[in-house]
This record gives structure tokens, sequence and C-alpha cells, in this order.
């Protein structure tokens, strides 16, 4: 088939990391809560719900080069969810539909942001006399982000505490399907001014851990296996309650293991629904390895006077030690809301 599927991840290796950049774009009484917070590392898996076009291309023909796509308006980050009658869900449903076009035109339905467009394409023949519409696609991405919550009783998790968005596009990715594998972190890119790290980590795609169900502006959520998760359950806090001063997060930088590191909260931001708090890492091992916050500690759960009070979302990049941290609250308020969804 002439469109092209890109793929993002490989079995064993991420190609990914989910997080820790700053470019992100109340609530549950979070008292009412206890779960376990985690820290560790989890491989993480989307399969996109249709697929999500990442470049416009041109089609060679007889006739000279044309490009189907441009020409009827398609956009990049456009979510293709159908084809004339056809649904789409993923990669190979689209080259199947696809490889029974003629040159006729057809209708293409795309998800553009929160509105459902209808375009009308007309396919290309190209050299070797199949039809293709100039695209360049993805159905699929994976990397490495952390685990926040655990909750025993209803099996959920929360994770990164903000959105896994496309690489190439911004798009915030939406899931058909999705899987969290366990995870061993192999190095870490220390992170410096202007220059976001990283942790550097493989999972085994053989090993499913849990099922991944959503991807929201307040992060992943899906069902697990209580093997995934350690230690002992621990009461929420809400926003109102986290003073401005020490805390702690819950890091996994080195092999599996999760320790817990010195941070300052230095501002709470009760307007902004998804970067409720700033912090600054304090604790010099941390520091001497990672530079501070990297890609990859997203959803790192902040702990302060015993409670889960956050998750750890971003880091500021012109100073690798500050970032910005998410409430407990508005994790849960997304698990609560979804527990039926989560649970099926």
């Amino acid at each position: 088939m002439g469109e092209k599927i890109k793929k993002h991840y490989k079995n064993g290796i991420t190609s990914l990391l989910l997080a820790a950049v700053i470019i992100l774009t109340t609530a549950a009484h979070a008292a009412a809560y206890e779960v376990i917070p985690s820290g560790n590392t989890v491989g993480i898996r989307i399969e996109t719900d249709g697929v999500l076009v990442v470049e416009l291309g041109e089609v060679e023909t007889e006739s000279g080069k044309k490009a189907p796509a441009v020409d009827a308006g398609v956009k990049v980050g456009d979510i293709i969810t159908a084809i004339g009658s056809e649904s789409i869900s993923s990669g190979n449903d689209f080259k199947e539909v696809v490889s029974k076009l003629t040159g006729d035109t057809v209708k293409m339905q795309v998800q553009r942001e929160d509105k459902q467009v209808v375009l009308n394409i007309k396919p290309a023949k190209n050299l070797d006399g199949n039809y293709e519409l100039g695209l360049w696609l993805r159905d699929g991405m994976a990397g490495i982000g952390t685990l926040t919550f655990y909750d025993p009783q209803t099996g959920i998790f929360g994770a990164l505490g903000h959105p896994v968005s496309d690489i190439d596009t911004g798009t915030m990715i939406p899931v058909r399907d999705g899987c969290i594998f366990s995870s061993i972190v192999t190095g870490v890119v220390r992170g410096q001014s202007g220059k976001p790290g990283q942790l550097q980590g493989s999972f085994d795609m053989n090993s499913v851990k849990g099922k991944l169900c959503l991807n929201t502006e307040q992060g992943l959520f899906g069902t697990a296996d209580d093997a995934l998760a350690s230690g002992r359950l621990m009461e929420t806090a809400s926003l109102d309650e986290v003073e401005l001063g020490e805390a702690t997060i819950l890091s996994n930088i080195s092999g599996d293991k999760v320790e817990e590191y010195k941070i300052r909260i230095v501002k709470k931001n009760p307007n902004d629904e998804c970067r409720n708090m700033t912090i600054e890492v304090t604790d010099p091992r941390l520091i001497e390895q990672t530079g501070g916050i990297v890609q990859g500690m997203s959803g790192s759960p902040i702990i302060q006077n015993g409670k889960l009070i956050g998750a750890v979302t971003h880091v500021l990049v012109n100073d690798p030690l500050c970032g910005y941290g998410i409430g407990i609250e508005q994790m849960l308020e997304q698990a609560v809301e979804n527990a039926n969804n989560l649970a099926a």
C-alpha cells in the first residue's frame, strides 16, 4: 500500500519518553480517598482510535505529482475516523479501505480538535496502479512514564498527570486500545538549562500488567493487577490542604527501585486546572543523578504530611530544578467520573 503508517514503538525498547516538558497546554474531596502511591516507571503502549495525520505528501502519477489530501483540505493533526461508509479504527482498517478505492471522489470524516469534519477527497493512481491519498499516518505510540497511584479496591490506576500527545503534531492521542507493562530504567540523561533530560528504559511488551483506557488532560487511566503497585494505602489531600514548603516525591530513576526525594512546594496555582503547584527539587541525590526533573518522571507522586497531594507533570525547560505538579484531586476526579468505563 502507498500510505505510510508511522509506528513509534518496537518490542522491548522505548522510543518515546512520555512527559516532563512544559508545553501543556475543582474538584473531588480528595481526603475521602485512600490509594497506594506508586512512583514506578511503566511501559505504555497506545493504539489510536482512528489514524492520525502526521504529514501531508504527494503521489507520483503518470501525469505528474498530485496531492489529494492537500487538495481536500486535510490538516496535520486530523484524526481520520471514516472513509466513505467504512469506519477507520486502525492502520489496518485504513489500508483495507484504501485498497478498495477507485478514482472516484469519496467522503472522509476526520476529528479536528473537538469537531467532526467531512471532506471530499479524490484518490490519485500511483505509478504502480494503486490509489493513494497522499498521507503519512500514525496509529500507535509507546514510551515510559510514571505510575502515580493504584486503588486496590477498584483496580484503577492513574499515571503521568498530563495527556500523551503525538510527538509530531501535539494532538492528544485518542485511545482505542492500550496496555501498561513493568519497566526497567537503564540510564539517565541529565537535564540542563534549555535541554530537558530524560530517563532511558526498556519494557517487555509480552508482559502486560494493565489495560489503558483513557488519555485525558489529567493523565492516563486504566485498570491493572495488584502486582504492579506495592506499598501501603495512603490518604489523599485536596489542594486546600497543601502547604508551601517541604514535601517529597517518589521516583524510579534506576532499575526498578523507587526512592523518596526532597522537594519544595514553591507556589499553589488553584486557578490552573492541570498545573496546580510549582515545585523545586532540593534533594542533592536527585540533583546529582538527574539534574532535577527529567522526561519520564511525569506522574511521580508528591507526598506531604503523610498524604498523597499530587503528581509531578512538567519541568521548566530553562531550569530543570523547577517544574509543575497536578493536585491529586484532579486525577481522582477523572478516575471517579469514569469508574464504570474503566472497570468495564
